[in-house]
């Protein structure tokens, strides 16, 4: 009967776990029902708190995962099956050891403090590793409309995501306590959450110094996994012929003028420098607008068998004046790791194509508007707005753009969840941030995260937007990653030294009886 009991217990505590990962991943987009977001770390307090063993708590942190990253990531299946299932287990690993490190948190009276800590290390540690790290189901993407998103400009995306924790944990410390005491501590901690949400909140916007009117196009693709793009040059061929119909409208008096248009990543799936098809056509977009166009490339080398991912500031005459290269690359889908072993044994991979090769240098293009306005462009890459440094180096642009290709994703909740990982950026830089992809959604962000306007695909679509030019580092620019690095840090001291301390209570008590 008591092994029947330790069963119930243990299945009980696993179905918690997994209804609190799934809670989680339902304040993500495309839901975004942000205050299960909280609920579902407060259920894995809870669920922890009951686990007595640091393999018991680990496999809770797992189940957990599992929950979260099951329904969460299963868009990556418009890819491959095993790519889904390893992507999955590896996010839900990360959890396993996060149940392992708040093992240790609930030996403290400090505990949601730590515990709060502990789900910064984890989040920092799973954005950074293992090749180049995934951080895309970070707590703070789930809570871009929530009043705490207020803390976005003044402690970035690592500090909202510790709040968060730091929230959850807390009240799943009151509902363990029900003391009046416990009850004015939470209190005291709610009102100093909420007070640094409306401080945050009430950073504004640096002074606007000038506008500038972007056009974007979305050629269009014709969507469905791995070949999402559809036949060389399909993309680019879309593009061009929405530019042209664009530029109709801007020659109609319909459209207002652009000073340069902005073509979303891949928007050439071939070099247009080398292919001399590719080429043409991006030629007769620029003939038909006139004006610069931002254009999303795809460049041959440096070496053989390798690719850059390129932005290609393009004058009306062809020539190129600047270039930014994708700095964060997606392992497994634009380079693979280990790539001479695993191609013989995973022969799917060789759906990746040649090797991408990731740039070194932040998106920030030095280019001249056609009125022979300087401007400092900057510009991200799909996969680079999900990486904290990446974003930052960017403090500096005069104006934000993100160009993407979510094609492959069409009818899947990868391409809100990107939006509002962006969202939550143009929130943290208070600044405009202008989305084009080639399929949805392309959009307009304002400085606080809310949609100025947006176009969810999968057809062609294009606009004009008036863009005030800001320059100016929100406290996030520069704090959020030495606070999510200090936070990170000290956190694992402080386990390290209850792990030690757990270990030589344990050898002491286990001392006199071995000696006897």
């Amino acid at each position: 009967m008591r092994r029947i009991g330790f069963l119930g217990r243990a299945a009980l505590v696993a179905a918690l776990a997994v209804a609190s990962g799934i809670a989680t991943g339902l304040g993500f987009e495309p839901l975004g029902w942000w205050p299960l977001t909280m609920l579902g770390v407060l259920g894995l307090a809870l669920a922890t708190r009951r686990a007595r063993s640091l393999g018991r708590t680990a496999a809770v942190g797992l189940a957990y995962g599992l929950g979260l990253a099951g329904p969460s990531l299963v868009w990556m299946s418009a890819i491959n099956d095993a790519a889904t299932v390893g992507l999955i287990v590896v996010m839900a690993s990360w959890y396993g050891v996060l149940g392992a490190l708040l093992h240790f948190a609930h030996r403290t009276r400090w505990w949601p403090l730590l515990a709060a800590g502990s789900w910064a290390a984890v989040e920092f540690a799973s954005a950074t590793v293992p090749f180049g790290g995934f951080g895309w189901l970070r707590l703070a993407y789930g809570m871009v409309d929530s009043p705490l998103a207020g803390l976005l400009p003044l402690v970035g995306v690592a500090g909202l995501s510790f709040v968060t924790a730091l929230v959850g944990n807390v009240v799943a410390w009151l509902a363990l306590r029900r003391r009046r005491g416990a009850l004015v501590m939470t209190l005291v901690v709610l009102a100093v959450v909420a007070a640094a949400a409306v401080a945050g909140d009430r950073i504004a916007p640096a002074p606007a110094h000038g506008s500038a009117s972007v056009g974007w196009v979305q050629g269009g693709a014709p969507g469905g996994g791995v070949y999402g793009l559809g036949p060389a040059r399909t993309i680019t061929t879309n593009q061009a012929k929405a530019t042209e119909a664009l530029a109709a409208e801007v020659s109609a008096g319909r459209a207002p003028e652009p000073d340069f248009v902005v073509w979303p990543e891949n928007s050439t799936d071939l070099d247009p420098g080398t292919d001399a098809q590719t080429g043409d056509i991006v030629g007769s977009a620029l003939d038909s607008i006139q004006r610069p166009i931002l254009v999303g490339a795809i460049l041959d080398g440096p070496g053989p068998e390798q690719r850059r991912t390129a932005s290609l500031w393009t004058e009306p005459d062809g020539e190129v004046t600047d270039v930014y290269v994708k700095r964060s690359i997606v392992p497994f889908g634009e380079w693979i790791p280990f790539r001479d072993i695993l191609l013989p044994l995973i022969p799917d991979l060789r759906y990746v194509g040649a090797q991408s090769v990731a740039g070194t240098e932040p998106g920030l293009l030095d280019v001249e508007l056609a009125d022979g306005t300087p401007l400092t462009l900057g510009t991200l890459v799909c996969f680079d707005v999900a990486f904290d440094p990446v974003v930052h180096d960017l403090a500096d642009a005069d104006l934000l753009v993100v160009q993407s290709s979510n094609a492959m994703y069409q009818g899947t909740a990868q391409i809100e969840q990107q939006f509002a990982i962006t969202r939550a950026r143009a929130a943290e830089l208070r600044r405009e941030v202008l989305v084009v992809t080639t399929s949805g959604v392309s959009g307009l962000i304002d400085p606080y995260g809310a949609v100025v306007s947006r176009d969810a695909g999968p057809g062609a679509a294009y606009g004009v937007e008036a863009m005030p030019l800001r320059s100016g580092a929100t406290p996030a620019t520069w704090l959020a990653r030495p606070l999510e690095l200090a936070i990170s840090s000290l956190t694992v001291v402080w386990l390290l030294g209850l792990a030690i301390a757990s270990r030589s209570r344990a050898w002491r008590k286990a001392s006199p009886a071995s000696s006897g």
